[in-house]
């Protein structure tokens, strides 16, 4: 069973009783992103540290922002914040424009609000938003 967006995770898995699946996995695709907060390593761990706190969930030392891609089609920052119950990570593609965004975690949250919030966060134009419930 995939991720429909009309249903709440509250609904699914709460933190008082056992969840029918043990995490979400979030895939968040944006595109038409605003290039200088892409390019702006300060703005990446601050968006981060801004989602943390969106969902609820504690980071585990700061987030790592590094610049790779000796070719020009996919140089860009790559982000890792570990947070207690998992992991999120992004690869942000300068020439295209786009950011794939990875949000995994055994703690319940709303991955529409992920993707609303990055989507406004980078001024994205359009994204994109698969779930996968890890069992």
């Amino acid at each position: 069973m995939g991720w429909r967006p009309e249903q709440k995770i509250e609904q699914v898995a709460k933190r008082d009783q056992q969840p029918q699946f043990w995490g979400l996995s979030s895939c968040i695709d944006l595109y038409d992103c605003d290039l200088g907060l892409m390019q702006d390593a300060e703005a990446i761990k601050e968006f981060v540290r801004l989602l943390c706190d969106r969902i609820k969930v504690n980071r585990f030392g700061e987030a790592q922002v590094v610049r790779f891609g000796a070719e020009p089609r996919i140089a860009g920052f790559s982000m890792m914040q570990l947070i207690e119950t998992s992991l999120i990570s992004a690869h942000f593609a300068d020439a295209s424009r786009a950011i794939y965004l990875d949000v995994f975690s055994c703690s319940p949250y709303d991955p529409d609000q992920v993707a609303s919030f990055a989507v406004q966060f980078f001024k994205a134009g359009r994204h994109s938003l698969q779930v996968i419930q890890r069992r």
